[in-house]
């Protein structure tokens, strides 16, 4: 019994003595980990070089917001074409004053519009005869012009030039002075192939590839007809845009030749609207031609296939029975000629009654 007692009073001292130091080691681990926290260990990664550069994740990058199309053609201030981009400063035309008067001989070779031509005129080729720049068919057609050049109202500067050596190739150049816009106009009768008599209509400003008159500034439309009646230049023709991308496009006729000043243009063999029944064939037959050539600048000969005379026996028989055949035609052939060139359609409004 004493000897039990005894064996089960050293078990309970070694037990105690155990379970303390087990405590104790506990606590010492603990302390350890508590250290580690606040201080590296052998085991921790190596601190970065500094001499290293070090590779940050890129920001996210905000897209812009994409705007109604409404927002993003609408007309900047003063009322200036949405259309146009990049304006000439204002301080690159202060010498334009200076010119007013002289020839459009020494306006084309003065230095400093040899310079701001570079602003407007497209850098592309173009087809007066042979291939050229424009640059070149322009001095071809205005080198030694006596027109002298005008200024209208303070602002809009023009010069003009009939001298072509062939092909009856004439020219004009538009500027505005207080908006920073630049325009010109090139007429000649081509021989190898495509729509003639042309008016290519040029800004390097502007580069939609869909257009109508209607999207230049009315104060230009204005002088173009006064230099196309003052240089026998047809009143209706083949109408193109050379555009700062380097393509030629089609400048649809959509003005009303039944309203306003532009029935001084009807001739007095027809009526308004089949002036307006004209200009429709001719941007239907232009817009084909342009698809077919890929819209090149300098592009050559072309011929009609197939699918353009189907076209014309299809829209023929649409329009045969109708009660008012020539009005269909016009509504039909301008459908085309959007869907061929991707321009919308205006929306409808009622046609005023032709007493012409």
């Amino acid at each position: 019994m004493g000897t039990e007692r005894g064996g089960l009073c050293v078990f309970r001292r070694v037990w105690v003595a155990g379970f303390s130091a087990a405590v104790a080691a506990v606590v010492a681990l603990c302390a350890v980990s508590a250290r580690a926290q606040d201080s590296p260990t052998t085991d921790a990664p190596p601190q970065a070089d500094k001499n290293v550069p070090v590779l940050q994740e890129p920001a996210p990058v905000e897209r812009p917001v994409v705007q109604a199309q409404a927002q993003v053609q609408a007309a900047p201030e003063a009322g200036v074409p949405a259309v146009f981009e990049n304006r000439i400063p204002t301080d690159q035309m202060a010498f334009l004053s200076g010119l007013a008067g002289a020839s459009s001989n020494q306006v084309i070779h003065d230095k400093q519009f040899k310079k701001l031509m570079k602003y407007f005129v497209p850098n592309c080729e173009f087809h007066y005869g042979r291939d050229m720049g424009l640059d070149e068919a322009l001095d071809m057609v205005m080198g030694g012009s006596r027109a002298p050049a005008q200024i209208r109202d303070g602002r809009y500067f023009t010069i003009a030039g009939s001298s072509g050596p062939y092909l009856a190739g004439r020219a004009m150049i538009w500027i505005d002075m207080k908006e920073g816009i630049a325009l010109g106009a090139f007429y000649f009768h081509p021989t190898n192939g495509e729509p003639t008599p042309t008016v290519a209509v040029f800004s390097r400003q502007v580069k939609d590839k869909a257009l109508g008159m209607s999207d230049l500034p009315q104060e230009f439309d204005e002088d173009l007809g006064v230099w196309a009646s003052g240089s026998n230049v047809p009143a209706l023709t083949t109408r193109y845009f050379l555009t700062g991308s380097n393509i030629r496009v089609l400048l649809e006729h959509d003005e009303d030749y039944c309203s306003g000043s532009n029935l001084n243009l009807v001739p007095q063999s027809e009526t308004c609207q089949e002036m307006e029944a004209d200009a429709a064939d001719l941007d239907e037959v232009a817009a084909y031609y342009l698809d077919q050539v890929h819209y090149r600048t300098n592009a050559t000969a072309w011929m009609i296939g197939p699918d353009q005379v189907a076209w014309i026996s299809v829209r023929d028989r649409t329009c045969g029975g109708v009660v008012d055949p020539l009005e269909c035609r016009i509504r039909v052939t301008r459908e085309h000629t959007r869907v061929l060139t991707g321009r919308p359609m205006p929306r409808p409004e009622p046609h005023p009654v032709a007493h012409r």
